[in-house]
């Protein structure tokens, strides 16, 4: 039996996933949580399956709080090719998006309880198609805190950086992403996951 976990701050989300892989005989939902303390409360669990979006730590930072022995797989809206190299990077063994046939959910939590890994196939070719981000990390950092709309005088002081720095940041950004601004650059690194 294939003890398993759901965590997702959805209800209705989390809710459905476990009664649909409670449907499988080999399948036993142990505990549902909506947040990352209740993951790192359950006991003698196989599988946990993880939001990758929750309040607080996010689901691959949280993949890597987990017990020793306990696998886990990503189940997101928000399946990008940069999170899917991230949440790889941090040891996460299976990544598939909320779209998937409840069917395919069960495979992967078997596939992944057995040893191996579970990646949704579209994903996979969209993250090799993507290749890795352009961006340097400090790029991402200013590009993430422009996504809000702030002026530069505010990044600047978000960042501990000077207004000037933060425009030749923006301006590198925009420039290795063929962005003809700062918000058709931030557009474009939120499409692949890269901030």
């Amino acid at each position: 039996m294939i003890r398993v976990i759901v965590i997702d701050d959805e209800a209705l989300i989390r809710d459905a996933i476990a009664a649909l892989l409670g449907l499988h005989e080999d399948i036993e939902v142990v505990a549902v949580g909506g947040t990352p303390e209740d993951a790192l409360a359950a006991r003698d669990v196989d599988v946990a399956l993880l939001d990758l979006q929750m309040p607080g730590t996010d689901g691959i930072t949280l993949a890597g709080m987990l017990p020793d022995g306990v696998r886990a797989i990503i189940v997101t809206s928000h399946g990008r090719p940069g999170y899917l190299k991230r949440a790889l990077k941090a040891g996460v063994v299976g990544f598939l998006p909320k779209t998937a046939d409840a069917d395919v959910l069960a495979e992967a939590v078997r596939t992944v309880a057995a040893g191996g890994r579970y990646v949704d196939p579209e994903l996979a070719a969209e993250a090799m198609r993507a290749g890795d981000s352009p961006l340097t990390a400090r790029e991402g950092d200013v590009l993430e805190l422009a996504a809000s709309g702030a002026p530069i005088e505010e990044i600047a002081a978000r960042a501990f950086l000077s207004p000037g720095t933060v425009r030749n940041y923006l301006s590198s950004a925009m420039l290795k992403l063929g962005a003809a601004n700062r918000h058709e650059a931030v557009q474009v690194a939120q499409r692949y996951g890269w901030i």
